[in-house]
């Protein structure tokens, strides 16, 4: 259970997707003019991240690497389909966006406007496909500390998109230089956010 705790908790503040990694910059930057629709991207990162990673640690763990098939049959135990991991993952992530695509267009037409062309786009974010890699070069024991990283992961994410959409709202009352105003001072903003949450590398865990 502390384990858990650990990688939950290393995922959000140490490895944060964002600031540690600076991965899905651009759906970050773009959506994270309002708390609201941050929000709402933020959420389905954390469900789509959460949903992923797990699937694609049974997917990597019983079928992809070498040795993974001998619960088919002994005779393929040499066998390593490790080279398709790309493939697979963008195929189980590709299905679970859709999934949210749908729900979101149902339940929530008008945050599916506000969202608009970057929902669909967390297919090819690449915090979602990054989740899965390092999944998958941490070589995680169990599916229990596969789901909690990807949770983790997600929620990282969410954090940081929800922090730098509530600055943004804010600034729009500041007096910002006319050059620096948009995404200058966002990626100055961002930039601090960063080092900020390197103070969080200093925990041990």
């Amino acid at each position: 259970m502390e384990n858990l705790v650990n990688i939950f908790v290393k995922s959000i503040f140490v490895d944060n997707m964002i600031f540690a990694y600076f991965l899905g910059m651009c759906s970050y930057l773009a959506v994270s003019k309002t708390v609201k629709t941050s929000t709402g991207l933020g959420l389905a990162v954390v469900f789509v991240l959460g949903i992923t990673v797990p699937i694609n640690y049974l997917i990597h763990n019983y079928v992809l690497k070498e040795g993974a098939l001998t619960w088919i049959s002994p005779q393929y135990a040499d066998v390593d389909l490790s080279f398709l991991s790309f493939i697979l993952f963008i195929a189980v992530i590709a299905s679970m966006v859709q999934l949210v695509e749908m729900v979101i267009e149902k339940f929530s037409p008008t945050l599916y406007s506000n969202l608009g062309i970057f929902l669909p786009l967390i297919a090819v974010n690449c915090s979602i496909l990054g989740g899965s890699l390092f999944m998958q070069e941490r070589a995680y024991n169990t599916l229990a500390e596969a789901t909690v990283f990807g949770l983790g992961s997600g929620v990282g994410w969410f954090l940081a998109i929800i922090g730098i959409a509530a600055i943004r709202e804010k600034i729009r009352y500041s007096n910002v230089p006319a050059p620096l105003r948009g995404l200058g001072i966002t990626f100055i903003i961002t930039g601090l956010m960063g080092i900020a949450f390197m103070g969080f590398m200093g925990i041990k865990l």
